[in-house]
């Protein structure tokens, strides 16, 4: 049996603020080395999948320098492989996908060629293992039409998901996309498992419904429980939806356990990527470095705790990170403190300034920020002396110009955020 994989890369991510305002959702860094897409990816060369469409469609430049021919992953191979699918402009006007299934409509060409018995639709901003061939097999072993990937939810999280009830045999019963009160906590994972026929039949439907918002969980998998066999496959891993910095920094936060939910060293699932070439990592003398990740290229002679850094980021003497994610490239320069905080790459954290300073945690409407979680954008400088507080949006690019005075006030924003 051939199964073939479709990966949703299209979306524009505003959720993650500025870590996206440059880069597609898919490409941000994740783990100091990886990037989000390369946990799909290297979950269909695991699984044994080794022909992947990825549909892209935001800002695409990032997610297609790191994929290039898909060798990281084992896919560049002369039958099969990855293909990167864009939109395109038809005979009228400029194609672009209007949902999850119209993506799919328009990109139907490239699994009706490779012709696959299944066809495992995924999204790409999950954190997560997963065997897909036991989902494979699970589907046939049901002779199911529509496989949905469950995770159990909390009561207070389900209204954020698309809502499954199913009976003792799997078979779903009844399905609500985001529901304001669920009737379970059976939340689907974004990720479906088709017969190929059956897949064919429903998106031809779903394209000549011009009432449909053409979307797998608005539209087609409500439309199919009566219609076609449709089961759910209970998952009972380590999985994270990171469209949200909260999400994001939590993500993170959950490697630095001594016994962490998701296992990077695991030998039997590698997570693959493109990893450029970087000399080890230095921690000099008087540095501290506890429960962190440090990836090649760091230099640390400051204090680092309950961080992860990424490739080339250096930290001078007597300066602090702390609970902070921190992005390739970057500085943070003697007796600088950069605490709860995201810092995108080749940013300037300069000489005893204070990013995540204070104690108050008033929000930011404009990032969603609540929790404390400041943000500097890519390429910023935030100047000697300068103390940002809490909840603070440093935009990318900006300078000493741009920022008002010595002190930023917690949910405050400097410089101008990208619209689109």
């Amino acid at each position: 049996m051939h199964a073939l994989a479709m990966i949703l890369a299209g979306g524009r991510g505003s959720r993650l603020s500025i870590l996206s305002a440059k880069r597609a959702k898919p490409a941000v860094p994740f783990a100091g080395k990886y990037r989000i897409i390369d946990f799909p990816l290297s979950n269909c060369s695991n699984s044994g999948i080794t022909t992947v469409g990825i549909l892209t469609q935001y800002r695409p430049r990032s997610l297609n320098d790191h994929i290039r021919t898909g060798a990281p992953w084992d896919l560049d191979r002369l039958h099969g492989g990855v293909t990167l699918l864009q939109p395109y402009e038809r005979v009228n006007e400029m194609e672009r996908y209007e949902g999850t299934a119209n993506a799919i409509q328009l990109n139907y060409d490239f699994i009706k060629h490779h012709r696959p018995d299944f066809v495992v639709i995924l999204a790409s901003d999950h954190i997560y293992k997963m065997n897909y061939d036991d989902m494979i097999t699970f589907h046939t072993d049901h002779r199911a039409d529509l496989t949905v990937a469950t995770l159990k939810v909390s009561l207070d999280e389900a209204s954020r998901f698309g809502i499954l009830e199913a009976d003792a045999g799997y078979q779903v019963t009844a399905f609500e996309e985001k529901p304001l009160q669920p009737r379970s906590t059976m939340a689907s994972m974004g990720i479906y498992v088709f017969t190929t026929e059956v897949l064919s039949r429903v998106l031809m439907e779903d394209a000549a419904d011009p009432n449909s918002a053409h979307d797998f969980g608005k539209n087609i998998i409500p439309k199919m429980i009566n219609s076609h066999k449709a089961y759910v496959y209970p998952f009972n891993g380590y999985w994270v939806d990171v469209g949200t910095v909260q999400a994001y920094w939590e993500a993170h936060m959950d490697l630095l356990a001594d016994s962490p939910p998701l296992d990077l060293m695991d030998r039997n699932w590698v997570i693959h990527t493109r990893s450029e070439e970087r000399p080890p990592a230095n921690i000099r003398t008087g540095a501290v470095v506890a429960h962190s990740l440090i990836t090649d290229g760091c230099v640390i002679e400051g204090t680092v705790e309950y961080s992860v850094l990424s490739p080339g980021v250096r930290v001078g003497r007597g300066a602090v990170v702390r609970n902070s994610i921190v992005l390739t490239d970057t500085v943070v320069e003697p007796g600088a403190i950069v605490d709860r905080s995201i810092i995108d790459k080749d940013c300037v954290i300069q000489s005893n300034a204070h990013v995540g300073y204070g104690i108050d945690y008033s929000p930011n409407p404009l990032g969603d920020l609540t929790s404390g979680i400041s943000l500097v954008g890519k390429n910023a400088v935030v100047p000697i002396n300068v103390k940002v507080g809490r909840n603070c949006i440093v935009a990318g690019d900006v300078r000493e110009n741009d920022f008002p005075g010595l002190t930023i006030p917690s949910g405050a924003t400097v410089g101008i955020l990208p619209t689109g």
